[in-house]
């Protein structure tokens, strides 16, 4: 233990003596453990995010679209000419509503994007157009006035619900309530307004947007019988899969689909959507980080190519330290140990290089990093284990020396 303990010492010494040296050999782990790090905090925030936009859609979302996206789709039916695309009609609510036992609500969606306008002000928002129970399913809450009404829906009435960016774009400090505006040319009535969401975890504000009866956008704005999407809620979380399963089988009623006959809709629920989120990001972090990798790599050479040069400098010293007493053993684990502290001192400031890295996307972008534990872990795990292998072939080259020849050397 007193052996070690002075050969890190003189590991430490000789680190010091050429402090630049050091820094320079360093560098390529600082840059590759940095990088890791960082990369795999960027994906596990991002994952994160888009987990925590699913979710403050709503809870126990099903969410069913148009076409079979389990089926190979070629480029014309993908922008939208195959029929399967205009496959949900609002009649397909019904048929769920009635047809399952372990769906709560659901409705019809058309998301699109329109023109505002009021007085000589204009602005361009994202539009929702839905049934009067998608306030509860988007867990919607009403600021002021009030959401449109079953009888809205029913008659196809051209009144508006519109969030605080509109508000703000549109009448600055003026009460919207009662108020007509053009939404594409059209006259629209604000019966009410919503409180603010915020920016998602994306960037996108949430607050830029308004809704609208379904039949209205239908008849009165885009000329349409079909609509983009339909979501639905479970009662219970414990129930999504019986749920999902209910929803598949009353569309395939209300679609008259025969028993071989493919479907022409696609369902899938929060837990599935959660999971192809999941597995996209991880892929995306996993190569990232191996391209990140390469960097440890190029920096272990780095080190040997440095230790190298270290035990050809250092031939004299070794060879009189061998002259008074110390044996291979003790050589070797002097230059494994300086390699090493080399690599783990690199892994520690890449460390806090990534956390300053992550800090400032944090600051300045809309990305969110959140360094964990375990990338800390695997990171200086990796460097240590990156200067113990390229550290090997000089430590025992070292080692290996004729103490009479090495004291010969010049």
């Amino acid at each position: 233990m007193q052996r070690l303990i002075e050969n890190i010492k003189i590991s430490f010494a000789s680190l010091a003596a050429n402090k630049l040296r050091a820094l320079l050999t360093m560098l390529g782990i600082i840059i590759g453990v940095g990088s890791v790090v960082a990369i795999m905090s960027i994906g596990s925030g991002a994952q994160q995010s888009i987990v925590k936009s699913v979710q403050n859609i709503g809870s126990n979302l099903i969410i069913v679209t148009p076409g079979n996206r389990d089926q190979k789709q070629n480029f014309t039916q993908m922008i939208g000419s195959n029929k399967d695309n205009f496959s949900l009609k609002t009649e397909d609510v019904k048929a769920i509503e009635n047809g399952t036992t372990y769906i709560a609500g659901a409705a019809p969606v058309i998301l699109s994007s329109s023109v505002l306008s009021y007085l000589s002000k204009s602005t361009v928002a994202s539009t929702y157009a839905s049934s009067e129970n998608s306030k509860d399913l988007y867990n919607i809450e009403i600021a002021t006035g009030k959401f449109f009404s079953a009888s809205d829906v029913a008659n196809s009435t051209n009144v508006a619900v519109i969030g605080p960016t509109v508000v703000e774009n549109l009448f600055g400090n003026i009460n919207p309530l009662g108020k007509v505006i053009k939404i594409d040319g059209k006259n629209f009535t604000v019966i009410g307004t919503t409180k603010s969401k915020g920016s998602n975890q994306l960037g996108n504000d949430q607050d830029n947007a308004i809704s609208l009866p379904v039949s209205t956008a239908q008849h009165k704005l885009y000329g349409m019988d079909y609509v983009n999407m339909i979501i639905a809620n479970a009662k219970s979380e414990k129930d999504m899969s019986k749920a999902t399963e209910e929803v598949t089988a009353a569309l395939r009623r209300s679609h008259h689909l025969k028993a071989n006959d493919p479907n022409d809709f696609t369902v899938q629920n929060q837990t599935q959507i959660l999971n192809i989120v999941g597995t996209i990001t991880n892929i995306f972090t996993i190569v990232l980080s191996s391209i990140a990798g390469i960097s440890l790599l190029v920096g272990g050479i780095g080190i040997m190519n440095i230790m190298l040069v270290s035990v050809t400098e250092r031939t004299r010293e070794i060879g009189i330290r061998k002259a008074v007493g110390a044996k291979n053993k003790d050589i070797l684990v002097q230059f494994l140990i300086e390699s090493i502290v080399l690599s783990i001192t690199g892994g520690a400031i890449g460390i806090v290089f990534a956390v300053v890295i992550a800090q400032a996307l944090k600051t300045f972008t809309i990305l969110s990093a959140s360094i964990s534990g375990f990338s800390i872990l695997l990171a200086f795990t990796f460097s240590t284990v990156v200067g113990l292998f390229f550290g090997i072939y000089p430590a025992m080259r070292a080692a290996r020396l004729n103490p009479i020849e090495a004291l010969r050397y010049e």
